[in-house]
């Protein structure tokens, strides 16, 4: 896997032009996330939110399902990266993680940035330690 530094500079001007396509004029939160995987690839996604609010779908799931959606296998995600702007760091929230747990490779990592230089990192366990993981089967 590459450099954290490598990966967060080459995704986050993806998740920055996802966040300005937000649309959220309920929170005025805008989220932006770019994912890659293997492959290099970089799908985005930004929040879009409904007036019912659990019809709110988060920049996370949707740069994910855009990923699964373009043909990229499932548990090949190496690196999501979550953008907000302004000045502070935000964690994805709890569905993001069951999610990005499902979907994303074990050694993957999720970063998250705002626009100064603070950045978080999670790997698996530690953004989702005891995950929900039922029995799927493929047929």
């Amino acid at each position: 896997m590459k450099p954290l530094p490598e990966i967060a500079a080459r995704l986050k001007p993806h998740a920055q032009s996802a966040a300005s396509r937000s649309y959220s004029p309920y929170s005025k939160f805008r989220v932006g996330a770019a994912v890659s995987g293997v492959d290099g690839e970089v799908f985005t996604g930004c929040n879009v939110e409904n007036a019912s609010y659990g019809l709110t779908q988060c920049a996370e799931r949707n740069a994910i399902s855009a990923a699964i959606a373009g043909g990229v296998r499932v548990g090949t995600l190496t690196s999501l990266l979550v953008y907000t702007p302004g000045d502070t760091v935000c964690p994805p929230c709890g569905a993001c993680r069951q999610v990005m747990h499902e979907m994303m490779a074990r050694e993957s990592r999720v970063i998250s940035c705002c626009d100064g230089d603070v950045y978080k990192v999670w790997t698996r366990k530690e953004y989702l330690p005891d995950p929900f993981v039922p029995e799927i089967s493929d047929g």
